[in-house]
C-alpha cells in the first residue's frame, strides 16, 4: 500500500520518491534539508530522529480526517527517545499508506523540527550536516529537492482503527488547523 499516485501518461501509478536529498536556503541564515520518502518508510523519520537531542514534542496534524476525531493539531506531552520510536514504529504501516496526516518532531532543546508530510517529503530544521549524513548512511544522496507533478492521495478505510488508536495513543492537547496546514 501507498499513500499517493502519480500520473503516468494516462494512467495512476503508485509513487515513490527517489532517495534524494537537497539542502535549500530558506532566509538568509537559514537552511532546510527536504528529502523524498521512499516507499512512505518510516525508517528515514527514525533515522533523522536520532540527530536531535529529546525530550521531542510530536505534533499530529490531521488535515483529512474519516470519523476519527476533529481536523487539527494533535500535540503530544514530552516524549523521550524510546517513547517516540516506539510510536512511530508501531503505526509505520499507517504513516506509509495514508496521506491524512502530517507528522512533525521538534526537540526544544535543539530548536530542531522534522517535519514528514502528507507527500511524503521530509524537511529538517537544525543539525543539517548530521541530517545529511543520516540520509547518506540510509542511501540517498544529495540532489535537487524531489517534486511531485499531478497526483493523488489515499485516505485508507483499512487504517482507519489505527487512526482511532493515534489520537488515543497520548494525552493530545488539540488546536485548530492553521491555513498552511488545509488542503
Amino acid at each position: 500500500m501507498h499513500k499517493l499516485d502519480h500520473q503516468s501518461e494516462e494512467q495512476w501509478v503508485p509513487h515513490s520518491h527517489a532517495p534524494v536529498f537537497a539542502v535549500e536556503t530558506t532566509s538568509v541564515h537559514t537552511q532546510r534539508i527536504v528529502a523524498g520518502v521512499p516507499g512512505g518508510d518510516a525508517a528515514v523519520l527514525l533515522k533523522l530522529i536520532e540527530c536531535i537531542t529529546p525530550p521531542f514534542f510530536a505534533l499530529y496534524v490531521l488535515h483529512t480526517p474519516r470519523g476519527e476525531g476533529e481536523p487539527g493539531r494533535y500535540q503530544s506531552p514530552r516524549l523521550e527517545l524510546p517513547e517516540l520510536q516506539a510510536f512511530i514504529s508501531q503505526y509505520s504501516s499507517f504513516f506509509a499508506a495514508d496521506a491524512r496526516f502530517d507528522l512533525w518532531v521538534h526537540s526544544p532543546a535543539d530548536g530542531a523540527t522534522i517535519v514528514w508530510d502528507r507527500h511524503n517529503l521530509i524537511y529538517g530544521y537544525g543539525p543539517i550536516e548530521c541530517f545529511s549524513n543520516a540520509l547518506c548512511s540510509l542511501g540517498f544522496s544529495q540532489g535537487t529537492k524531489p517534486t511531485l507533478g499531478p497526483h493523488a492521495h489515499h485516505y485508507r478505510h483499512e487504517f482507519d482503527s489505527e487512526a482511532r488508536a493515534i489520537l488515543a495513543a497520548f494525552p493530545w492537547q488539540y488546536s485548530s488547523l492553521q491555513p498552511e496546514d488545509e488542503q
